[in-house]
């Protein structure tokens, strides 16, 4: 048990001396706030769809899937196959259960489960990824198809949430808000944060 939290207290430190040394401005998202990527929860059925609306996604910045790898997995999905919920031929997928997505290419961007029916029941999730200079790019045809479907599969938002609710607005000023579980966290750092994290859960 001591090995463990020393081993993850070890890799914890390399990833914050990996942030000093790099000094990049990127940033690691867990998705959802959630425990773990599953089909969204009866109290936030649109989890996924609120979510991203509340950060100021940044192009370099990375997403983070934590889930059980036996049970589910992350697909990177083109928008017709998202709006269709069609699992066939993803344009990438992980499954080690500790998977991180980094936002390279500005544009819209679509993820789901891998987990079948899991789509179908809300578990996807699109980010709008902005160039170098934080403007977006204008979105495709399949795009509009996609954000039109999405918006027709949305369940009902809740009429008054709770305290720390999430918001349909826009995004708030910050970049970095400090309610998602990793912030301003650089380069290959931040996949080591990850590892410590998971590492630490083990514990």
């Amino acid at each position: 048990m001591r090995v463990r939290a020393a081993l993850a207290s070890a890799v914890a430190a390399a990833a914050v001396l990996l942030m000093l040394v790099g000094g990049g401005e990127c940033a690691m998202y867990k998705v959802g706030d959630l425990d773990a990527w599953g089909i969204p929860p009866a109290s936030k059925p649109d989890v996924y769809v609120r979510w991203p609306k509340s950060i100021h996604f940044a192009l370099s910045d990375s997403i983070w899937f934590l889930y059980p790898p036996s049970q589910d997995s992350v697909l990177q999905v083109t928008a017709r196959a998202f709006a269709a919920c069609d699992l066939a031929n993803p344009v990438l997928k992980l499954a080690d259960g500790n998977s991180v997505f980094n936002l390279t290419t500005p544009g819209r961007v679509y993820y789901t489960s891998g987990a079948p029916g899991h789509c179908h029941k809300g578990q996807k999730l699109t980010i709008d990824v902005p160039m170098a200079n934080g403007t977006h790019v204008p979105p495709s045809a399949d795009d509009l198809a996609a954000i039109a479907h999405a918006a027709a599969d949305e369940p009902p938002a809740e009429a008054d949430g709770p305290a720390g609710a999430l918001s349909d607005s826009a995004p708030s000023d910050a970049h970095h808000s400090p309610s998602s579980a990793l912030r301003a966290v650089a380069g290959a750092g931040s996949v080591l944060a990850a590892a410590a994290v998971s590492f630490a859960l083990l514990v």
